[in-house]
């Protein structure tokens, strides 16, 4: 049988580059080469795409000289990867194979936000993942809650600035926040992952540092009313029919699971199942799913939840549709105590692929009006 053509699609113009390079290595290494003919694309800080022998390991090593420019046209008449070229003086474009499917790997901006979603779209690819619908909202924190208000999904209240008012009219945005609810808050950039750009803010001159850190990062900023609570986390797989994995706890070794806590700071605990009642464990299971339907996901996703310590009320904080996917990452872990090994977890996702572009294929996109006009 002839090996699937995959292309693992990594780094990224965002915040959370090395971050998707450390959950690349894990993906790459769990697929099997006799199943998958693996073709690696790195896209740089700058966002150049690049092809070639070990260009992951180039990349992390921020070494790229000798790796190949390529690119992906959106046109499904040329579909795979092309190679760019310079030969006097003009750009060339060389189409040097074609693809079944794509497993973008890409966190934050530009990757999990439905953009380059859209672009396998226009170019009629297979690709592991949330489409663009899901991709997008899943990634924008404010329309997120937004949506989950809409489908009675229970969120903690929050207000959105921009980043344009807090650097002409900082005061002014303090006051709005302060009258907004009582301290604490924790404060983030609307389209960012990985924990970057947030902060936990107490007192004005936090909130202060909080706004001006977050700016740095979106154009829009979401802040919200913190709660004591528990960092609890599930997994889901699948398409229309979705699965949850058990839930799994995080016991941050910060005052929050932040940037540095998550991946610099071995004190960190994943408790994997979380110690919770019956009845929460199937809650939080069940928003997990109904989130994931309701914003059209596909795939895979990783659904966070607060839960309050005061009042067992559970809040669903975001849902992660390219999720952390290194080997001790919370995604696999979970569904790895749920009785799916890492391998079998990234063979379902290309399975899940491959069937979503199967239903694409289905759909109508040409209209032809009957001689009676019906």
């Amino acid at each position: 049988m002839d090996k699937l053509r995959i292309a693992v699609i990594f780094g990224g113009r965002s915040g959370e580059h090395e971050i998707s390079l450390l959950s690349a290595r894990s993906i790459i290494s769990a697929l099997d080469p006799n199943k998958y003919a693996i073709t690696q694309v790195g896209i740089d800080h700058q966002g150049a795409w690049h092809i070639g022998e070990g260009v992951l390991e180039a990349m992390e090593k921020g070494r790229l000289k000798g790796l190949t420019p390529a690119t992906l046209l959106p046109d499904p008449t040329r579909a795979g990867l092309c190679a760019l070229t310079m030969k006097e003086g003009a750009n060339l474009i060389e189409c040097l194979q074609e693809l079944d499917v794509v497993f973008p790997v890409l966190h934050g901006t530009f990757g999990e936000d439905g953009a380059i979603q859209g672009l396998f779209e226009m170019a009629d690819l297979a690709y592991v993942g949330a489409g663009v619908t899901a991709s997008a909202v899943g990634m924008d924190k404010a329309v997120f809650k937004d949506v989950m208000r809409a489908n009675g999904i229970p969120v903690v209240d929050s207000i959105t600035v921009l980043s344009k008012h807090i650097h002409a009219d900082l005061q002014g945005v303090l006051n709005q926040v302060e009258a907004f609810s009582e301290y604490p808050y924790f404060v983030k950039p609307v389209n960012l992952g990985s924990s970057v750009g947030v902060s936990k803010c107490r007192h004005r001159s936090d909130l202060l540092e909080g706004l001006m850190e977050a700016a740095r990062f979106d154009r829009r900023v979401l802040v919200e009313r913190a709660i004591n609570a528990r960092e609890i986390e599930v997994s889901v797989l699948g398409n229309e029919d979705p699965q949850a994995s058990l839930p799994g706890e995080i016991i941050p070794a910060a005052d929050f699971y932040s940037y540095e806590a998550k991946y610099h700071d071995d004190r960190s605990q994943l408790l994997i199942p979380a110690p919770l009642p019956q009845t929460i464990t199937e809650q939080l299971r069940s928003l997990a799913v109904r989130s994931f339907l309701a914003i059209d996901g596909a795939g895979m996703a990783r659904v966070d939840f607060l839960l309050d310590r005061d009042t067992q009320q559970c809040y669903l904080s975001e849902v992660n549709t390219i999720p952390g996917f290194t080997r001790i990452s919370m995604y696999p872990k979970l569904w790895e105590a749920s009785g799916i090994s890492y391998p079998e977890l990234v063979d379902r996702l290309v399975d899940l692929a491959l069937q979503r572009k199967a239903e694409r294929d289905q759909i109508e996109r040409r209209y032809e009006r009957t001689q009676d006009g019906g």
